[in-house]
């Protein structure tokens, strides 16, 4: 079979690739989409992210969709034929951190297209995957597999409005609309958020935003005033989804929150500097969110049951043979919101 391989910076082939029959208890999925996240964007464009570093050739990809094309010795949940949205995480179940049900910080975690660990968990990007059949999560006939292939980001963002808490009634900021950001849109209408406000700095994404139901999508790029509306006594907004990354973002947020307000960090942006003083003196909460666990079950459900919708930021799908002009159009936030292969 075929896939999309990443062998250095900007050096994305299409190679002739193992095409594994599925063991006892896996199941081989004919892939049908797959979406191009923000991590195959720095492996396609850096080569890694943070300290981590492709040493290898990988194939990328962990956004996926397909058809059961075959499956092993007891395998009962799936058959052939059997549409499904692929899981990409893969915790040991045997760890610390997996016995406390922690899988998500799973200390010997296979993620798919992950360099994380040599050698590498090769990706989804692919004709063909064999995985476990506990990846392979059923999906309702009317839900599209371009919709499923959205499951694993809907999954990072529910995890994520799990660690802010309830949403009902919250009036919730959001900084930077990427499709992260633009997911936790649709998750804040979900948790019933009285006011969503987003900001970027690029007018596309804020169009989507506004589209997907935010209450206002504020260009920040426009002045140091934008937000000033909501600067009311010590800040007004209960929760804040980071999702850009960018210091500065956090900073100015941290202006327009209310006392013992929640703060949910998305967005990976290296090191940063904070004010604590502000923190401790307005009791804010800031915590992390890292991938998802049993979310992954609940996007999926979610979608089928037509509770979510995640159309709106599919904006290209573009065949894998091209794959090298899907990531550049992904890498353009002026023309992209969510950019799919098709296999």
């Amino acid at each position: 079979m075929r896939a999309v391989v990443i062998h250095a910076p900007k050096d994305l082939r299409i190679d002739s690739y193992p095409d594994a029959a599925p063991g006892p208890g896996e199941v081989r999925v004919k892939i049908a989409n797959g979406g191009i996240c923000g991590s195959d964007l720095h492996y396609y464009h850096h080569g890694g992210f943070g300290v981590v570093r492709i040493q290898q050739p990988m194939a990328l990809g962990h956004e996926i969709a397909g058809v059961v094309a075959a499956i092993g010795d007891g395998v009962t949940n799936v058959k052939p034929g059997t549409r499904v949205a692929v899981n990409p995480s893969k915790p040991c179940g045997r760890c610390l951190h997996c016995q406390e049900g922690m899988r998500n910080q799973c200390l010997d975690m296979r993620f798919l297209g992950s360099a994380m660990r040599f050698p590498h968990v090769q990706g989804g990007f692919r004709e063909f995957i064999t995985v476990d059949a506990a990846q392979a999560v059923p999906i309702a006939d009317k839900l599209s597999l371009a919709e499923a292939a959205v499951a694993e980001p809907l999954a990072v963002c529910l995890h994520a409005g799990k660690q802010a808490g309830p949403l009902l009634g919250k009036r919730v900021l959001i900084t930077g609309c990427g499709p992260i950001g633009a997911l936790m849109i649709l998750v804040s209408r979900f948790g019933g958020a009285a006011e969503i406000v987003v900001t970027d700095v690029a007018e596309a994404p804020l169009a989507v935003a506004k589209k997907l139901g935010a209450t206002y999508a504020i260009n920040v790029a426009a002045g140091a005033t934008a937000l000033d509306p909501w600067r009311t006594g010590k800040g007004v907004f209960d929760t804040l989804f980071e999702a850009s990354g960018n210091q500065a973002a956090l900073r100015t947020a941290l202006d327009v929150l209310r006392p013992r307000a929640t703060l949910v960090q998305l967005g990976l942006g290296g090191e940063m500097t904070l004010p604590i003083n502000s923190i401790v003196a307005k009791e804010l909460q800031l915590r992390g969110t890292f991938r998802f666990d049993p979310e992954f079950e609940l996007a999926v459900r979610l979608m089928c049951e037509g509770l979510i919708d995640v159309k709106p930021l599919i904006t290209a799908t573009m065949p894998f043979e091209n794959a090298v002009a899907a990531f550049e159009l992904a890498s353009d936030r002026s023309q992209s919101m969510k950019v799919q292969l098709t296999f």
